[in-house]
């Protein structure tokens, strides 16, 4: 027995099939990663992740989940670095979201994916949750405005979700302010700035 069989018998199979399976999706895409496609550059038969994950969906699902999750830890780190006023701990949240989806865009197109993932999965949800609470708590320090968190945070989202897909499909440039000089993504964060915490 090989080393490779050796440490697949030993239950590694599952992760080597994550990790050839997020390279797929890294270099060529979500439609490129299958069932048959992980299997063969993990080197076992096509029949063989069956065991960890049923079927496509339950594959991409679990890439999503990890991506949420480390997207979710870098918020996390960069906001208990970040300034304690709003405004400040907004442009982390932002400035990670946007950069994160920019270097890692095959992973951020598929977390938005919904008709290719388990929209019923806990762990899931959870792993979405923890981002999006994660935004709703720096908001919530705001005691003063008179429109709710919840809004708050669908106005920024949005924003920030049509600004990196623009981006990373093409339609928009790495441009600055014309006026400010400010990295357009900074600019257009001051934008809502002005509605979110006046």
């Amino acid at each position: 027995m090989n080393a490779k069989s050796s440490t697949y018998h030993h239950g590694n199979l599952r992760e080597e099939l994550l990790k050839a399976a997020m390279g797929i999706l890294d270099e060529s895409g979500i439609e490129a990663v299958t069932i048959r496609q992980v299997a063969r550059k993990v080197g076992v038969g096509h029949s063989a992740p069956a065991n960890h994950f049923t079927d496509k969906r339950a594959l991409l699902t679990q890439l999503a989940i990890d991506t949420f999750i480390e997207l979710g830890e870098l918020i996390k780190r960069d906001l208990q670095l970040a300034p304690q006023g709003l405004s400040e701990k907004v442009r982390v949240f932002t400035d990670t979201l946007i950069e994160f989806g920019l270097s890692q865009p095959n992973r951020y197109r598929l977390l938005w994916r919904r008709d290719y993932l388990d929209n019923d999965s806990i762990e899931l949800n959870g792993a979405m949750d923890v981002i999006y609470d994660a935004l709703l708590a720096t908001l919530a320090t705001d005691k003063k405005s008179n429109i709710s968190v919840e809004s708050k945070a669908i106005a920024l989202w949005s924003m920030l979700q049509g600004y990196v897909t623009m981006r990373i499909d093409g339609n928009l440039e790495p441009k600055q302010d014309e006026i400010s000089g400010k990295d357009r993504q900074q600019a257009i964060v001051d934008v809502l700035l002005n509605g979110l915490i006046d």
